[in-house]
């Protein structure tokens, strides 16, 4: 497990603090506006945010041709792929249940990681991986169970998950030799266009002028989301081993699941509690640092 530096420390706890209490503003701009059209609203509205940071802070636009195709990978797995599925659950889920599921995310990160890349997964990761089924299993039952349950949105999330853990193992190892604002800034500029035409194709006979709690949830977005967050998280998933990267996902199902039944009166059922218990424990089996040998066995 690799030393946090001071920066990365405060990056991520602004990043928690930012994606956790992001998920009851999400619900509730979805619950009055059409998904796809509130993201690709949002992002749009995130590019300038971005572009006016790389120019206060002199980071050059320019990507060299050479790197069109792997940016291109990236944004997939990285952005548009979580972002589409994601806000689609968000949609037909509680946002606390949206914010345990979505953050599996560091369960399949270890499992790729193993399986893929051929990164050494310890017993204990094994363990947590076995909590973190069993937490979304929970989760599953009480979506079958209960009749206004949304299967459709825990699988939309789950595979929005696996897809991000993919793309978190393929940044990390990335031969893009820019800095992370410029990859940041094409990764959300290609998914703002992409989701702005899925939003006109899908949802274009259904717009309508924002109400302000729409607005403040489209702006809370823009700027701590698509402005900040993402390219907090895409430094830390380049500088830092995924593992590591992934630390700053602990505790915010946590707060999505808590801001939600506070701010928008969402009903826990002790499903959720479990469901919290279990996601907690399996990442911090994956990330916890263990204990390094004694002097004398490493010495033997």
């Amino acid at each position: 497990m690799q030393r946090l530096s001071p920066q990365q420390l405060a990056t991520l706890v602004v990043l928690t603090f930012a994606w956790g209490l992001n998920w009851p503003v999400m619900k509730m701009g979805v619950n009055a506006w059409p998904p796809l059209t509130f993201r690709a609203v949002s992002i749009v509205l995130g590019v300038p945010v971005l572009a006016l940071a790389l120019v206060v802070l002199k980071v050059p636009f320019r990507l060299p041709r050479k790197h069109w195709r792997e940016l291109a990978w990236l944004t997939l797995t990285n952005m548009l792929v979580w972002h589409v599925c994601i806000i689609l659950a968000v949609r037909s889920l509680s946002s606390g249940r949206a914010a345990i599921l979505g953050y599996t995310m560091p369960i399949f990160s270890a499992l790729i990681g193993a399986l893929v890349f051929g990164a050494f997964l310890a017993r204990r990761a094994w363990v947590g991986v076995g909590a973190a089924a069993l937490g979304v299993s929970l989760l599953l039952w009480h979506e079958f169970t209960n009749l206004a349950g949304r299967p459709q949105g825990v699988a939309l999330a789950l595979f929005a998950a696996c897809i991000w853990a993919l793309g978190t193992q393929l940044l990390r190892r990335s031969r893009v030799d820019v800095p992370t604002l410029t990859l940041s800034f094409w990764m959300t500029v290609i998914t703002a266009v992409v989701l702005t035409t899925m939003a006109a194709v899908f949802e274009s006979q259904r717009w309508s002028a924002p109400d302000p709690a729409v607005g403040w949830a489209i702006a809370y977005n823009a700027v701590l989301i698509f402005g900040y967050a993402h390219a907090a998280w895409f430094y830390l998933a380049r500088s830092l081993p995924p593992v590591a990267s992934t630390l700053s996902v602990m505790f915010i199902p946590v707060l999505g699941v808590f801001s939600g039944a506070l701010w928008l009166g969402e009903t826990l059922h002790w499903q959720d509690w479990a469901a919290v218990g279990l996601m907690v424990v399996a990442i911090a089996s994956v990330l916890w640092p263990a204990r390094s040998l004694a002097p004398s066995r490493v010495a033997a």
